[in-house]
């Protein structure tokens, strides 16, 4: 215990056991501050913690939602990727098809415009072969006539006589011929 000569301030105190008015004081002034601090401290200390701890809360659950949002987003977008890769290959597809058929169209038109040229060719070429065959014709009844003339010494006056000699002349060599004769039919 605690031994006091003189006043109240010259005590002999001990280091681990405090004296017995500081210990009732000490206590008294904690209990006073502690039910101040759980009276009017306490409460508000309490709601800002309930208020940290519910905006925790909802920041984790729009995390999570903002999460599934996001996972449902690339979802869309692998869709969205893939309909853009069906829809790309629809229109190559497509493309190659209209290529194709262009293509198909052009060489059918070429070859009308082809096979046209030719058969303006051909009817060319025979109407030329048909004007040189009737002018070969002529020339030779020319010199049929001339030759029938020499070999007569006559010369041939009469017209239907010429004629007939050419015609004679001319159907001898037809039979005598016959490619001559295919080309007179035609």
């Amino acid at each position: 215990m605690v031994e006091t000569t003189g006043a109240w301030w010259q005590f002999d105190w001990h280091l681990l056991l405090p004296a017995l008015p500081d210990l009732i004081w000490g206590t008294v002034a904690f209990l006073i501050v502690a039910v101040a601090v759980y009276k009017y401290a306490w409460p508000s200390f309490k709601a800002m913690l309930d208020e940290r701890g519910e905006k925790i809360d909802e920041g984790l659950r729009a995390a999570e939602v903002a999460r599934a949002e996001i996972a449902d987003q690339r979802v869309q977008i692998q869709e969205e990727i893939q309909q853009a890769q069906r829809d790309a290959t629809g229109i190559r597809e497509l493309a190659q098809e209209n290529a194709q058929a262009i293509v198909a169209e052009a060489q059918n038109r070429a070859n009308k415009e082809a096979a046209s040229i030719l058969d303006k060719a051909q009817n060319r070429i025979s109407a030329d072969s048909q004007a040189a065959m009737r002018s070969l014709e002529g020339d030779v009844g020319v010199l049929a006539t001339e030759l029938a003339e020499r070999i007569v010494g006559e010369a041939l006056q009469d017209e239907g006589l010429a004629q007939r000699v050419i015609d004679r002349f001319l159907d001898d060599l037809a039979t005598s011929t016959p490619e001559y004769a295919k080309e007179a039919e035609a």
